[in-house]
C-alpha cells in the first residue's frame, strides 16, 4: 500500500511538473491554467467600404481566414501582373486579400503612393516595379505607417486597458525575419488574441505567437487601416 501511494505520488508530481512546463511553453506563464478569463470590449467599427454590411474589421478578419480555408500554400515568386494565383501566396498576399475582403485595393494605392513618393520606400524600392512592390513587407510597414493608425507594439496579458487596443482585423509587422499578420477575433482566456498569417507551408488560423512576439521584441508595427480620424 505504501509503494502504491509513493507511486502515485510521484506519478502526481511529474503530471503537475509537466502542466507547469506546458503553460510556460505554450503561454508564457507557468499558472495560466489556474487563472481566470478576461473579457475584452471589442471596438466599435463604422467603416464599411464595400457596403455589404460587415464592417471593415470584420472583413478583412473574414478576408484573411478564407486565406486558411483556401489552404494557400506559401510560395514566394515573382508574378508578372504581381498577383499570385489564388492557390499560392506569402505572408503579404495575405494582407491584400484581406484587404480585398473589405473593398480596398492596396496594390492600386501602394503602387500609386510608390510611384508619387518612391524616396520614402528606399528600404524597399530602388526602381518602381508593381509586380512585386506591393507584396514586400518592407513596403507593406511604409505604407501602413502613412495611411493607416499606429498602434502599441506591447502586449500585456489580463490587462483591459493594453488588450483593448489589439482589435480583430489589426495588421502586425515583424522584424528578424520580415513578416506580417493579421489580429484574429478569437483571444485566449488571458485576452491576448491569436493571429491569421502565411510563413510557411500553408496560411494558419488561430495561432498563439503574438505574446512571444512581444516579448521578444519582433514587433516592430501595429496598425489599423484605414486611419481612424480623431
Amino acid at each position: 500500500m505504501k509503494k502504491n501511494i509513493i507511486i502515485a505520488s510521484i506519478v502526481l508530481t511529474l503530471g503537475f511538473i509537466a502542466l507547469l512546463s506546458y503553460n510556460r511553453i505554450v503561454y508564457l506563464d507557468a499558472f495560466f491554467f489556474l487563472k481566470g478569463k478576461v473579457t475584452v470590449e471589442k471596438i466599435v467599427c463604422e467603416g464599411d467600404m464595400d457596403s455589404d454590411g460587415i464592417c471593415d474589421m470584420d472583413d478583412i478578419v473574414q478576408g484573411a481566414r478564407m486565406e486558411v480555408l483556401n489552404q494557400t500554400k506559401y510560395q514566394s515568386t515573382y508574378y508578372e501582373g504581381g498577383y499570385p494565383p489564388e492557390w499560392e501566396g506569402v505572408c503579404t498576399d495575405v494582407i491584400w486579400r484581406a484587404l480585398k475582403n473589405a473593398g480596398y485595393n492596396l496594390k492600386l494605392n501602394m503602387d500609386r503612393d510608390i510611384l508619387e513618393h518612391t524616396k520614402d520606400y528606399t528600404n524597399g524600392v530602388k526602381i518602381p516595379d508593381p509586380n512585386i512592390d506591393f507584396r514586400r513587407v518592407k513596403n507593406q510597414i511604409v505604407f501602413f505607417e502613412k495611411y493607416a493608425t499606429s498602434l502599441t507594439r506591447e502586449v500585456r496579458p489580463y490587462d483591459k486597458k493594453n488588450l483593448y487596443q489589439w482589435q480583430p482585423g489589426d495588421i502586425v509587422v515583424l522584424n528578424k525575419t520580415e513578416h506580417v499578420a493579421v489580429v484574429s477575433d478569437k483571444r485566449r482566456k488571458d485576452g491576448v488574441p491569436y493571429i491569421i498569417h502565411n510563413s510557411s507551408t500553408v496560411a494558419v488560423e488561430e495561432e498563439n505567437v503574438l505574446l512571444k512576439w512581444s516579448r521578444s521584441g519582433r514587433i516592430i508595427g501595429h496598425f489599423r487601416f484605414p486611419k481612424q480620424e480623431g
